[in-house]
């Protein structure tokens, strides 16, 4: 990783993804967590402050180094306990059905592998524990994911693997989760940017 990856980027991701617009979308993304969560793509831990009650502890999984430092005041600041665990989401340091929820918020776009990084979070969830995801992806308008398309090779460089036009939904249902409730609309800004699914899966107890 360069100077522009390692510092200049979680200062973009922490300013795009921290806007006030997203924070109704992350109280959605949030309510009902509980018990232990493994929350990959932690980042700069914007989701910290949304957190419920009811979650016991977190196990934030983040390879920037930087973007734990800017994390480290609202970590401090929060009521619920929270563990850096690791740096990869293809690869997370916890046991077999460990967890009873997962989190991550706009980071299917940027890890190599989501299929891979989908596996690990159903191997470290309990049968019936609950996944909770907010990513950007693939429009379904024309128009715009045909931007999307034009645009990808240039977000890829400039966002650090960041893809415009990955299927959350479909990457989830893939990895074995069944859908329990989803909603996909575009939030505020520039469309091929954001086209949200919101969405909460279980996987399967049997």
């Amino acid at each position: 990783m360069g100077f522009y990856n390692e510092q200049i980027v979680p200062r973009l991701v922490m300013c795009a993804c921290g806007n006030a617009g997203l924070e109704r979308w992350r109280v959605e993304v949030n309510s009902g967590l509980s018990g232990s969560v493994v929350e990959i793509g932690f980042g700069s831990g914007l989701n910290v402050p949304f957190y419920p009650p009811a979650v016991d502890i977190v196990y934030a999984v983040e390879p920037a180094a930087l973007a734990k430092k800017l994390a480290a005041k609202r970590v401090a600041a929060s009521s619920t306990p929270i563990e850096h665990i690791g740096l990869d989401g293809q690869a997370i340091p916890l046991g077999d059905e460990s967890c009873d929820s997962a989190l991550c918020t706009f980071t299917l776009c940027t890890v190599p592998n989501p299929g891979q990084a989908l596996r690990e979070i159903s191997r470290v969830l309990r049968p019936g524990g609950s996944f909770h995801f907010l990513e950007h992806g693939i429009a379904p308008d024309e128009k715009v994911a045909t931007w999307q398309q034009r645009l990808d090779p240039f977000e890829r460089v400039l966002a650090d693997g960041c893809e415009l036009t990955r299927d959350p939904l479909a990457l989830v249902s893939a990895a074995g989760f069944e859908i329990t409730s989803s909603t996909q609309r575009y939030g505020k800004g520039p469309k091929p940017w954001s086209y949200f699914t919101l969405g909460v899966a279980q996987k399967p107890s049997h």
